[in-house]
């Protein structure tokens, strides 16, 4: 199956077009994203695409993100090394043992080396993660940091951006479920063990795969208010965990410490 942009998109929620007016913004409750500082709300979100990503880990932001871009104007791309449609399919033929052909594709916008300027980077996780084959989209990402107004991990996304370099010297937290493998990619990273989702200066990371939806309704929060963000969860029927710290899955995958 393959999806463009568009029918993407398209299928995501109809909703009214109520203007949605940026609210100051306020710190959110422990982990703190930068007290008092003011900075210009995102217009550009770029979404990091390769080959194995998490659907959910893509499409669980976007849909947040949809209802944001039918009330202000917000601007999406999709980014990969190519413009190849880029496949949920594992690399490795281990890692699809039973020949499933269940893995959708989705159609870049621009590839890394054309890609616009963007104030948003959201690096999706997934099996990809684990790829040999990436070490020029590791390099695009610590090139990009600098530029970006905000960061923004999926799942093992966080794996990616730590052989970056990004997060050394930064909290983050990933996929429990992947903790151990993750974690070696980032020996100079203060990994936190039990959080649904960490805030470092103007890098957000989440755990597990719908932890990303989680994250990015705080985000939300933090850029156009609380009563915004309630009621883009309401819309999509959404229960949210308002709680970073919130994480049974640390204990359920045996996760103590970094």
């Amino acid at each position: 199956m393959k999806l463009s942009v568009s029918n993407a998109l398209g299928g995501l929620l109809c909703l009214s077009s109520t203007s949605l007016v940026a609210a100051e913004q306020t710190p959110l409750s422990t982990p703190t994203p930068i007290p008092g500082q003011a900075a210009p709300v995102p217009k550009t979100y770029g979404m990091l695409l390769f080959r194995g990503f998490e659907l959910l880990d893509v499409f669980g932001p976007l849909e947040a993100l949809s209802v944001v871009a039918r009330r202000t104007k917000i601007d999406l791309y999709l980014l990969a090394e190519t413009l190849d449609p880029v496949t949920t399919e594992p690399l490795m033929p281990s890692m699809n043992r039973f020949n499933s052909s269940f893995f959708p594709t989705v159609n870049p916008t621009h590839t890394l080396a054309d890609a616009p300027d963007i104030d948003v980077l959201i690096v999706p996780g997934g099996i990809g993660t684990r790829s040999p084959y990436l070490n020029d989209t590791i390099d695009w990402i610590a090139e990009t940091y600098p530029k970006v107004q905000y960061l923004l991990t999926v799942c093992t996304g966080s794996a990616l951006v730590a052989k970056s370099g990004v997060l050394d010297g930064r909290r983050a937290t990933t996929n429990k479920a992947s903790w151990s493998s993750v974690i070696t990619f980032g020996p100079n990273v203060e990994w936190v063990p039990k959080a649904r989702w960490v805030v470092d200066g103007n890098i957000w990371s989440s755990s597990g795969i719908s932890a990303g939806i989680d994250a990015t309704m705080a985000f939300i929060e933090y850029l156009y208010g609380a009563d915004n963000a309630t009621e883009i969860a309401n819309i999509m029927e959404y229960e949210r965990h308002t709680d970073p710290e919130w994480d049974p899955f640390s204990e359920i995958w045996g996760v103590t410490r970094a």
